[in-house]
């Protein structure tokens, strides 16, 4: 007996069996029930989305011998016929073949006579794009008034083709692409009843590779089972995808969590031994970080098939959300330039070295690290007898050395530009920490003033990141409080402008007394712009 491929052997019969289009079924189903169908539909969308299967489930409403309506029966001998092609009234034609105007007006001959066994005579037409200027001015007139025994069904991958003449003349459904889910929960259940066992994984990878296609995922779903000889496993579907491994992603993105550049090369140099394709990895990696970052903002998130929900908590908790969200837009990027680089391994180790170097430059080199010493210790030195807080400062720089203070004793910041150096800040967050002064601390509440100049800067979001930062670099968990001040205060901005503005002042007084320049104002009356100088 010849075998029967799944895209076929499974196309639905009934609108009730179809996944998705249910904005398509639901506008069919209530015209078909209160007996107002139009004469010309316009099925549009992707290849293997089910256009053509609802035009022919649409031709079996219409003339099941039990009555129009949108349930035909399915054992009549017009829905036998219908389903098994030889159904006389339903006249499918492929316009990619008969693109001729005289195909058109040989098919248009036929309209006029009744139909032979239905209610209706059904003229689907598939690719209907495909025809020539000639022969959509020959069918314009049919599709806009054909006799009442005739129904045109037009199906088309590309509307855009199509004369605004044929459009306005038809009603027009367009066909969604199907999800991942979608495809997956159909595979699985064509299995399910082919008693054949599988993986999950396997076919969520089947579903992605699919790329919105029902029927491309049943014919991939078809290799597969010929490629694993009747199994429908993981490593059999990579095999033939050849997509790269999830152990492979899931320990790249933990050298990235650790930020060890040598690490991360040893592992690209790895990779290159399964020859992979390199766009496809950092796709991979992208899906990760995508999940990695859900899980962290939901921490009820389950993930999906191919990334456990015990995999995503352990990259959550070792990456943070903003190297999550950096991390991403890397790879994405990076995965745009592959065609530009060199060549795609080179332009793969180098979005992994940017990920690993704009981490360290950021701060993750210097990062605070806890330091025993009772219940008043805290990160990044300790506590002085007077309460100051060490800073981590770079190395240039003496390092500040405090003794540990009683158990809970108050940390006073008085060192608060130094403090906020060494915070692990950037854009407007630090920028807000910069135009504050320390003013005190109640408990964990830390009480700041803002200069009233940068008022702009007091958000909840810009706020609570900043109590993030100080949370981390204590190792407590502090909440801040800031109220803009009456006056200017002394903010580490303002300290730092002062140092610049003295630098300028240092530098220009250096150029007027250069010999150089007294000599050009003596000679030749020259002056100097001091507004235009710029230290180096």
């Amino acid at each position: 007996m010849s075998y029967t491929a799944l895209a076929r052997k499974w196309r639905p019969r009934r609108f009730e069996e179809l996944t998705g289009q249910e904005h398509v079924l639901q506008a069919l189903s209530n015209a078909l029930a209160t007996n107002r169908v139009h004469h010309g539909f316009l099925f549009t969308g992707t290849r293997g989305v089910g256009k053509t299967t609802i035009a022919r489930i649409l031709a079996k409403c219409l003339n099941c011998e039990t009555g129009m309506g949108p349930a035909p029966c399915g054992t009549c001998a017009t829905c036998r016929e219908v389903d098994e092609g030889r159904f006389v009234d339903l006249i499918e034609v492929d316009a990619a073949s008969r693109t001729k105007v005289d195909d058109t007006r040989e098919l248009l001959d036929n309209v006029q006579y009744a139909p032979t066994r239905g209610r209706y005579k059904v003229y689907l037409i598939d690719e209907v794009h495909m025809l020539s200027t000639h022969s959509f001015n020959a069918l314009l007139k049919t599709l806009e008034e054909p006799p009442p025994h005739v129904k045109f069904l037009l199906a088309t991958t590309d509307p855009q083709k199509l004369p605004v003449t044929v459009l306005s003349r038809c009603l027009q459904f367009n066909l969604k692409r199907l999800s991942v889910s979608m495809i997956a929960e159909r595979m699985k259940t064509v299995l399910s009843a082919e008693g054949i066992s599988f993986e999950p994984a396997a076919v969520r990878l089947v579903a992605e590779a699919a790329d919105g296609s029902m029927r491309d995922g049943l014919s991939l779903l078809d290799q597969l089972l010929a490629f694993g000889g009747g199994k429908v496993a993981e490593a059999e579907a990579r095999a033939m995808l050849a997509t790269v491994d999830r152990r492979q992603v899931m320990q790249l993105a933990r050298l990235l969590g650790a930020a060890d550049p040598t690490e991360l090369m040893r592992f690209a140099q790895s990779l290159d031994e399964w020859a992979p394709d390199y766009g496809d990895v950092l796709d991979a990696l992208s899906t990760l970080l995508v999940r990695v970052a859900l899980k962290q903002a939901l921490p009820s998130y389950e993930g999906d098939e191919l990334h456990p929900p015990e995999q995503l908590a352990e990259l959550a908790a070792a990456i943070s959300a903003e190297d999550v969200q950096f991390c991403y837009q890397t790879a994405i990027l990076g995965r745009r330039d592959l065609a530009w680089a060199p060549d795609p391994r080179t332009g793969f180790e180098m979005t992994l070295l940017r990920m690993a170097s704009f981490r360290l430059a950021g701060g993750e080199r210097s990062s605070p690290r806890p330091v025993s010493g009772g219940a008043g210790s805290v990160a990044s030195g300790a506590v002085s007898a007077s309460g100051a807080v060490g800073v981590a400062t770079p190395a240039a720089a003496p390092t500040r050395t405090a003794s540990a203070n009683s158990a809970g004793a108050a940390l006073n910041f008085a060192d608060w530009q130094q403090l906020v150096a060494a915070l692990e800040l950037g854009g407007a967050a630090r920028q807000l920490a910069a135009n504050c002064a320390f003013a005190s601390r109640e408990g964990n509440l830390v009480c700041l003033t803002l200069d009233p100049a940068q008022a702009l800067l007091k958000t909840t979001a810009l706020i609570d990141k900043l109590a993030q930062a100080l949370s981390r670099h204590t190792g407590e968990t502090l909440r801040v409080e800031v109220e803009p001040a009456a006056a200017p205060v002394e903010t580490p901005a303002r300290a730092e402008q002062r140092a610049v503005d003295q630098q300028f002042d240092a530098v220009r007084r250096s150029l007027e007394a250069d010999p150089t320049v007294l000599s050009f104002k003596e000679k030749f009356g020259a002056t100097l712009k001091s507004e235009t100088v710029k230290p180096r």
